[in-house]
């Protein structure tokens, strides 16, 4: 008699004190709590009535209903864990998983609404205009994230890509600079930065914050790979090799680390070895038709004629616009011109600049771009 006694004043007191919660909040979320009390003070209710004698397992539930789950409640908040945003927050991932974007926005805006530095709705709301395609209301967003929480770094560098989208690369610089000097080993944040100060043939600065990244990570291929590219553009061909051979010990596979050394031999005219490498990247399909067309000039150098027509004709099999106009372009190959099947109908066209670009997704990137730098110096 007791032990009822005992429920139905504290559940009741439990009830009240979640609905007083409710109505000074102005908050219809705790309608959920409410009914699961009221759903356990019905169990009981119902035994009392009936006149049944409920087991044990149905007591536990009745007291984890109406008793433990709002004590729990009322603890969490008193040590300020909102538990309504906690459920709040679990229907938008719920919503986001099925879809349902619009009805996920409706709640983190109402979020947002009641309490304008919830980091987490201004977070998924950010995900969401992203996918939206809403560029600046998704920075606007992650700005937002930035102030409310100084340490949330993937934000910083979310912003930092957005403002590249815009083409607003200084800031992006900006951007960036200021993650690093807070999280200097950020080392994906280093990578984009160097992409940007090469854009921007800026390629001391690049290599300076490079090298200061490569402290935090010196056995990272991309890093070792991109100083590489830095210094092929600052014309230090022997730190470039350096660095392109620390990359290939971190990546043997990985076939344009390769295809650079293989370029750099060929400037310092160490035929054999450029051979042997070019040989390697033949495997790679991007790098097929320009391989092709290295391993040509090297045979044309060494006085091979008929297989450097063999593997001229092979590049211009593989990409016939693009090798045609190089070979055009190459005095080397004046004398088996007339032995080289080059279409008539190509036009020359001069290879546009492209952007410097990283697929680092499975370490691949765009090769073009790596044998644009070569060219430049007309090797």
């Amino acid at each position: 008699m007791f032990e009822q006694l005992f429920f139905i004043v504290a559940s009741v007191i439990l009830f009240g004190a979640i609905f007083l919660k409710m109505i000074k909040r102005n908050d219809t979320s705790y309608i959920v709590l409410l009914a699961i009390e009221a759903l356990g003070i019905i169990i009981d209710g119902a035994g009392i009535i009936l006149n049944i004698n409920t087991n044990i397992f149905i007591t536990l539930i009745t007291y984890l209903l109406s008793i433990i789950l709002p004590i729990c409640v009322l603890i969490l908040e008193y040590k300020n864990i909102d538990v309504i945003n906690f459920i709040k927050i679990a229907k938008v991932k719920f919503y986001l998983s099925i879809g349902n974007n619009k009805k996920a926005k409706e709640i983190l805006l109402d979020l947002i609404e009641k309490n304008p530095n919830n980091y987490s709705a201004h977070k998924f709301l950010g995900v969401i205009y992203e996918q939206e395609g809403g560029i600046r209301k998704t920075i606007d967003e992650y700005v937002k994230c930035i102030e409310i929480n100084k340490k949330d770094y993937d934000s910083y560098y979310k912003v930092a890509i957005l403002l590249n989208e815009l083409e607003k690369k200084d800031e992006a610089i900006e951007m960036l600079n200021n993650l690093l000097d807070k999280k200097p080993d950020y080392t994906k944040a280093s990578l984009t930065l160097g992409d940007l100060l090469i854009e921007k043939e800026k390629y001391k600065e690049a290599a300076n914050s490079l090298i200061e990244a490569l402290k935090y990570d010196p056995t990272s291929f991309d890093l070792n790979y991109e100083l590489g590219i830095v210094y092929t553009m600052l014309n230090d061909f022997k730190s470039a090799k350096e660095y392109y051979e620390k990359a290939a010990e971190f990546n043997s596979m990985f076939y344009n680390t390769k295809y650079s050394l293989a370029q750099i031999a060929l400037l310092y005219k160490e035929l054999e070895q450029a051979e042997e490498l070019f040989q390697q990247t033949i495997e790679d399909e991007d790098l097929q038709a320009d391989s092709y067309y290295e391993l040509a000039k090297i045979n044309l150098i060494k006085g091979e004629k008929e297989i450097a027509i063999k593997y001229a004709n092979i590049a211009v099999e593989l990409d016939s616009e693009k090798i045609s106009a190089k070979i055009k372009k190459e005095p080397l190959f004046i004398p088996i011109m007339s032995k080289i099947s080059i279409p008539f109908n190509i036009e020359e066209k001069e290879e546009k600049q492209t952007k410097l670009t990283r697929k680092r997704n499975s370490c691949k990137r765009t090769s073009r771009k790596h044998i644009k730098y070569y060219n430049k110096y007309g090797i």
